[in-house]
């Protein structure tokens, strides 16, 4: 599966200028992932000639050393000023954990690096995280495998994200609409 996944991204001209601005910004641990990933995917598997619109590019990064707003703000402004055409949310896992609580009401231990913020991912088919090196390179991080993805599987990660806002993320992002052959296990 992971030699599919490699083959749908280099295909995808998007995805190859997200992934080539995201490098671009040399951001500590980073990859681009959840959404933007299964989008990709699901679109290819159920035939699409026009791809899904982009909402947003989820970048996770891991900086230590400066857990400012700021610091994720000057990557934003980076990322727009390379590519205007999307929405960029980088996002420095490592100080998730200062402000998780207000956002979605629940306290979480801070977070070890980008690759244990993408376990904590709301969908299994959304952690997948993927990174494109210097020599082009696809590097990809997926806890969970990639066999929800492939397979069109829409299943809560509950190492985070409550039955209740599995359900209003699935119709929020009006999943079953946008790609019918997708299963929800709605538990």
């Amino acid at each position: 599966m992971e030699a599919r996944l490699r083959e749908i991204i280099r295909n995808n001209e998007d995805l190859m200028e997200i992934l080539q601005t995201a490098r671009s910004a040399d951001l500590p641990n980073w990859y681009v992932g959840a959404g933007v990933i299964r989008n990709a995917v699901w679109d290819c598997l159920h035939g699409y000639e026009v791809a899904t619109a982009i909402r947003d590019v989820d970048v996770a990064f891991f900086d230590l050393h400066d857990m400012s707003g700021e610091r994720e703000e000057r990557a934003a402004q980076f990322l727009r000023n390379q590519a205007p055409t999307y929405v960029w949310e980088p996002i420095n896992q490592a100080r998730v954990h200062l402000w998780y609580q207000q956002e979605f009401g629940v306290a979480v231990c801070p977070l070890l690096s980008s690759e244990d913020a993408i376990d904590t991912w709301p969908e299994t088919a959304t952690c997948v995280g993927v990174r494109l090196l210097e020599d082009d390179t696809l590097i990809i991080y997926a806890p969970y495998g990639l066999a929800d993805l492939f397979n069109m599987v829409l299943r809560r990660n509950p190492k985070r994200v409550s039955l209740e806002q599995f359900r209003r993320r699935a119709w929020d992002k009006r999943i079953a609409e946008k790609w019918p052959q997708v299963t929800i296990i709605d538990e």
